[in-house]
């Protein structure tokens, strides 16, 4: 038994609309996206989290819960998780790369425990102008000071002081970052 000409219609309307948003897509950034990407604008989406005109991005395929807090100018790439259960405080400039999970809370005692104690809750904080790598992942109760880099993988489980370079699992500080008085930007890795 098929589908009835209605249905049959409608799906012949949404793989022209895929059609045309592709083609949209590609003419204007050189990029094809999942089709629900380029249905909906992503700084809309970051408007009506942040319920202000603050300039965010937050692409569709990221998750965000609870309590979070995000910084005018920031952009939130796709397939992150920012999980603000138990707090998460975003700074403004900043940028959160593809795949990042940032989790204020864990299931671990309550796992080994068979559910006889809680989940665990900490709030994170992301200072300003922050990068954050692709598919890292901070941890319940971290503070990430201003003007961090954080590279890709690296696992953040302790707090980063501000203006360094962190990477590794779990992470830890390997260079500092460098702002001169004319805004020039060094990254200075250990040797």
């Amino acid at each position: 038994m098929g589908m009835n000409q209605r249905l049959v219609g409608l799906l012949g309307d949404l793989r022209e609309l895929h059609k045309e948003l592709r083609q949209e897509t590609y003419k204007e950034f050189k990029r094809i996206n999942p089709f629900y990407e380029d249905l909906f604008d992503w700084k809309d989406r970051g408007a009506f989290w942040c319920d202000s005109a603050k300039n965010i991005t937050i692409y569709n395929s990221t998750t965000v819960i609870g309590e979070v807090d995000i910084g005018d100018n920031t952009w939130i790439g796709p397939f992150c998780s920012l999980d603000g259960g138990g707090g998460l405080t975003i700074g403004k400039y900043c940028s959160i790369s593809t795949g990042c999970q940032i989790v204020t809370h864990d299931t671990v005692r309550w796992a080994l425990s068979a559910g006889k104690l809680p989940y665990e809750y900490a709030p994170i904080k992301i200072g300003d102008c922050c990068f954050i790598g692709s598919h890292a992942v901070i941890t319940k109760g971290v503070t990430i000071g201003d003007h961090c880099l954080i590279g890709a993988g690296a696992v953040v489980t302790q707090d980063v002081p501000a203006l360094s370079i962190v990477g590794g699992v779990p992470a830890s500080v390997i260079g500092k970052v460098v702002i001169s008085d004319s805004s020039e930007v060094l990254l200075k890795f250990h040797e």
